[in-house]
């Protein structure tokens, strides 16, 4: 990477938080690094700091909190933070039905609300800057709903169509508005019925690694949004202008996504 930012990266600790964290360590970005894992995210850190010798600043955070996201932007300004990657995300495979209302308001506090206040957050700050970035980390589910992931497709709907929207109301300030849709990750966030489904449908997982090569990707050619995998982004395109279309060719996999999906949540209705 050409230029040497100063990133803000939620979520860590995870696997993709942690291989995204990595990639732009050994590029010499300066990282500050939060997660709500703060064991997780203090050996993440110090073992950056000691393998690429950058200033990797920890600070443990539950987003969804206001207090917790006013010591991120606290902490942002001090060490100029010039790129925001939202990367912190929740998801519970299941039928709706069987979903416990308490997960539903999780993956919407999460995947959406808590990127959208850290945007509105850091944008007085990113307007006294010269270049900055927002890159919000959504879902090809984001643009093509799919049985089994209702809730969590309806939230990465929400941060594609908020990220679209804000880009065009930045669209005359210095700061970029980026959105980038994944295919399946194999990371841990995977629950083992998910894993057991996609092999069984033959779709098709990516390594963590492809992440942070898009982010570059965007972040070099200011590109507004990127899709991961070219059937996919197909899907995607065909899903826009025939629907009907997709929901036939989807339709084959339902029995095989209903009973994973209920083998994940034990057609139970718990979880408030």
């Amino acid at each position: 990477m050409s230029e040497k930012h100063v990133i803000l990266l939620t979520g860590a600790a995870g696997g993709i938080g942690s291989t995204i964290a990595e990639y732009f360590a050994t590029s010499g970005c300066q990282l500050l690094l939060t997660d709500i894992d703060k064991n997780r995210l203090a050996d993440l850190a110090a073992r950056l700091r000691d393998q690429y010798g950058i200033n990797a600043e920890p600070v443990p955070a539950d987003i969804t909190r206001e207090t917790d996201r006013e010591q991120l932007l606290s902490t942002a300004r001090e060490m100029r933070v010039d790129v925001l990657i939202n990367n912190a995300g929740y998801n519970r495979f299941g039928l709706l039905a069987d979903i416990g209302d308490g997960d539903i308001e999780r993956i919407f506090s999460i995947n959406v609300i808590a990127p959208v206040l850290l945007c509105k957050a850091m944008i007085p700050w990113f307007s006294t800057l010269d270049s900055a970035h927002i890159v919000n980390i959504g879902s090809i589910f984001g643009s093509l709903g799919y049985a089994g992931f209702a809730s969590y497709s309806a939230s990465k709907y929400s941060l594609r169509g908020f990220s679209e929207a804000l880009r065009r109301e930045l669209a005359n300030t210095s700061i970029k508005v980026h959105y980038l849709a994944p295919r399946a990750i194999k990371t841990a966030f995977n629950e083992p019925a998910v894993n057991s489904m996609n092999a069984e449908l033959g779709v098709a997982m990516d390594i963590p690694d492809v992440i942070p090569c898009a982010i570059e990707r965007m972040l070099e050619t200011g590109k507004s949004e990127l899709y991961i995998g070219r059937p996919e982004r197909y899907f995607v395109k065909l899903n826009a202008l025939f629907q009907r279309l997709v929901d036939k060719g989807l339709a084959g996999q339902l029995q095989t996504i209903q009973r994973y999906a209920r083998s994940a949540t034990g057609n139970s209705q718990t979880g408030k």
